[in-house]
């Protein structure tokens, strides 16, 4: 049996249980296979425990996919297909019934509404990068199947994927920092990245240890003079994306938003709280801009 260990984050590890596709690798007193369950709510809470008040480690959008490995008193604790994450999750976000989503929200967000008309009050907002399933149009609304109508022009169908994750991580500037958030509501460092290169068609872990270990190749020096757009600029901690020669955007804990700001003035401040760059990370292949 291996005896390397498992970043409990990614792997459905605790004392009393496993994941049976880990029994050749852990011990536990019993593994469960799990069920496949979808998220329904706009944006479903991922905590390190099963509570509210516990911390927020991640978020899964309407229309995720999750596998449910156990559940208790309204909790179900989860792992996420997309990137693996594991977490607590309650149980009224999730649904049995699995659609395969046709649509992705383009935009920052959009509002679903109970008609085709947007004077009616809002059944709820989704955020950008939800997926959903459209089964239908009504003028320049279409329908959804779980019910409402969203305005046609914030959805691509899932083969229109974005081509560059900067310009999409744009669109969630002015969003509100929220540790643990990736949605237009609430986003941290390490869910912009994430968000934005998901919405893009590329793969991406969720924290930003996981990123700076993981997405493209460390540049060999870390020049700011040669940084190009799309470069992922890593201090301990922290991350955030090269818009431009001299500009980069990221979900500021110091300004409580996603901002754009001079990548030298950001460097330095930022020095006083997390260190120095640790890494600038290149993703090969890029066409950007």
């Amino acid at each position: 049996m291996n005896s390397g260990p498992l970043d409990p984050r990614r792997h459905v590890i605790r004392e009393d249980m496993a994941a049976a596709s880990l029994k050749e690798r852990v011990r536990a007193p019993r593994y469960s296979q799990g069920e496949l369950r979808q998220v329904v709510g706009a944006v479903a809470p991922v905590r390190i425990v099963p509570r509210f008040d516990a911390p927020l480690t991640t978020e899964a959008l309407c229309g995720e996919l999750v596998t449910v490995y156990d559940a208790a008193e309204g909790w179900a604790w989860v792992q996420l297909e997309q990137d693996n994450y594991v977490g607590y999750m309650p149980m009224d976000n999730l649904s049995a019934t699995i659609e395969e989503p046709t649509h992705w929200v383009s935009s920052r967000g959009t509002f679903v509404y109970p008609a085709p008309d947007m004077k009616r009050p809002p059944i709820m907002r989704l955020s950008f990068n939800s997926k959903v399933t459209v089964v239908g149009r009504e003028g320049r609304f279409l329908e959804l199947g779980r019910g409402g109508f969203a305005f046609g022009g914030h959805l691509q169908t899932m083969e229109d994927k974005g081509k560059d994750f900067v310009r999409l991580a744009e669109k969630l500037i002015g969003t509100p920092y929220l540790w643990g958030g990736r949605s237009g509501a609430g986003i941290d460092c390490s869910g912009l990245v994430q968000t934005s290169m998901q919405a893009a068609g590329l793969s991406a872990p969720r924290d930003s240890d996981m990123q700076e270990a993981e997405i493209g190749a460390p540049l060999p020096e870390k020049d700011l003079d040669k940084l190009a757009r799309g470069d992922l600029v890593f201090w301990r901690g922290h991350v955030g994306m090269v818009q431009s020669a001299e500009w980069m955007i990221h979900a500021s804990g110091h300004q409580m938003e996603v901002v754009v700001e001079p990548i030298r003035r950001a460097v330095e401040r930022i020095a006083t709280t997390h260190g120095d760059v640790t890494t600038i990370r290149r993703i090969a292949g890029l066409k950007l801009g």
